[in-house]
C-alpha cells in the first residue's frame, strides 16, 4: 500500500503542509520538526509522486548526466557515484552521451526529458564551455577551469600528480617520465602540470611527455617510447594496465629496473601485476559533492567551485632504488 502524505504527517505529529514543505525543500520548517518528518519519512518508506510534485513546483526532481563515453573506468565510477548521490536525495538521473550532433542536441534531449538540471562530465565540460548553454538548465561541470557560468567540482589532479611525482624522487630516482592523456583533457594537463611542477621544484629538467588516449591499449603501445626510463608517472591506471604488460614484453622488471604509478585506483588496480601504485581519486565524493552543488543551484543557490583532495596509494609496482 502506498504510503501518504497523511501517513507521514501522523507519525511525525504534524500537519500535512508542513510534511509538503519538507518534502519541497521549504526553508520555512523548524530544523527539529525537518529531522522528525524525514525520520517519519524514512520509517515509512514514503517516495514523493514525482508527477504531482511537478505539477506544484514546476520542477521534476530529475538530473541529467552529459558524457563523451561510458566505456573509460573513471567515468563509469562517475556515473554510479552520482547516480547513487542522485537517489539518496530523491532524484532520478537521465543519461545522454554527446554524439555526432554534438553538445546542444544533448542538451536539447535533457530539456525535453524535463530535467531540472545537469552535471557534465569529464570530455564532455570541453564543449560546455566552448559553447552558450541554455538559459533554463542548470549546470555543475566535473573538471573545468573556473568559469562562472557554472558549479565545477573537480578533483585536485595537479596535487595527486605531484605527490606521486615527488614520491618517485624520494625513492631515489633521478628523473620521472610521463605517460600522459589527450592534450585537450583539462584532467590530463592537471596533471601534466603537477608532475612538471614537481620535478621543477626539485630542479629536475622535465623530460618530453609521451601521449596515450586513456585506453590501455594506448598505454601499451606508447610507453614502448620509455624503456630505459627508470620510473614512470602514468596518467590513469587503464594506461598503466598496457604499461606494465609492454614493460614485462619488454624483459623490464616492475618495480627491480622501472617503477610504474597511476592515477585514479579503479577497483582493479590493486589486482595488477604488480599491484599497482596510484593516485586514489575519490570518486564518491566527486558525486556527492556534484549533486550536492546542482541541486542547490536548483533551489536557487549560488555556483560552487570545489576540489576533492587526491592521495598516493603505496602498492608493489614501487620501490626504493
Amino acid at each position: 500500500m502506498r504510503v501518504s502524505m497523511a501517513d507521514v504527517a501522523e507519525r511525525a505529529g504534524v500537519s500535512a503542509q508542513t510534511v509538503s514543505r519538507v518534502a519541497n525543500g521549504s526553508p520555512r520548517v523548524d530544523p527539529a520538526t525537518r529531522v522528525r518528518v524525514e525520520k517519519a519519512m524514512a520509517d515509512l518508506g514514503y517516495r514523493m509522486h514525482r508527477a504531482a510534485r511537478a505539477l506544484r513546483t514546476g520542477q521534476t526532481s530529475t538530473i541529467g548526466l552529459v558524457v563523451s563515453t561510458l566505456a573509460s573506468v573513471g567515468n563509469s565510477r562517475m556515473l554510479q557515484a552520482i547516480s547513487e548521490a542522485a537517489a539518496a536525495r530523491d532524484y532520478a538521473l537521465a543519461v545522454v552521451t554527446v554524439g555526432e550532433r554534438g553538445i546542444h542536441d544533448a542538451f536539447a534531449r535533457l530539456r525535453s526529458q524535463g530535467v531540472d538540471g545537469a552535471v557534465v562530465l569529464n570530455e564532455a565540460t570541453e564543449l560546455a564551455r566552448d559553447t552558450q548553454p541554455p538559459a533554463d538548465l542548470h549546470l555543475v561541470v566535473v573538471d573545468s577551469p573556473p568559469d562562472e557560468r557554472f558549479s565545477i567540482v573537480q578533483t585536485d589532479h595537479a596535487g595527486g600528480a605531484r605527490a606521486a611525482t615527488r614520491y618517485l624522487l624520494e625513492l631515489g630516482h633521478s628523473t620521472v617520465h610521463h605517460l600522459a592523456g589527450p592534450a585537450r583533457s583539462f584532467a590530463a594537463a592537471e596533471r601534466e602540470r603537477g608532475w612538471r611542477e614537481a620535478l621543477a621544484d626539485a630542479g629536475v629538467v622535465a623530460p618530453e611527455p609521451v601521449r596515450g588516449d586513456w585506453t590501455s591499449a594506448s598505454g601499451h603501445l606508447s610507453v614502448s617510447e620509455l624503456l630505459e626510463a627508470t620510473a614512470i608517472f602514468v596518467a590513469n591506471d587503464q594506461m598503466a594496465l598496457g604499461a606494465l604488460r609492454a614493460l614485462a614484453d619488454a624483459g623490464r622488471r616492475v618495480p627491480d629496473d622501472v617503477c610504474v604509478v597511476g592515477f585514479d585506483d579503479v577497483a582493479d588496480a590493486a589486482e595488477f601485476r604488480p599491484p599497482l601504485t596510484t593516485v586514489r581519486q575519490d570518486f564518491d565524493a566527486l558525486g556527492r559533492r556534484a549533486v550536492a552543488a546542482l541541486v542547490g543551484a536548483i533551489e536557487g543557490g549560488e555556483p560552487v567551485a570545489e576540489t576533492v583532495p587526491a592521495s598516493v596509494v603505496v602498492r608493489r609496482s614501487t620501490a626504493e632504488v
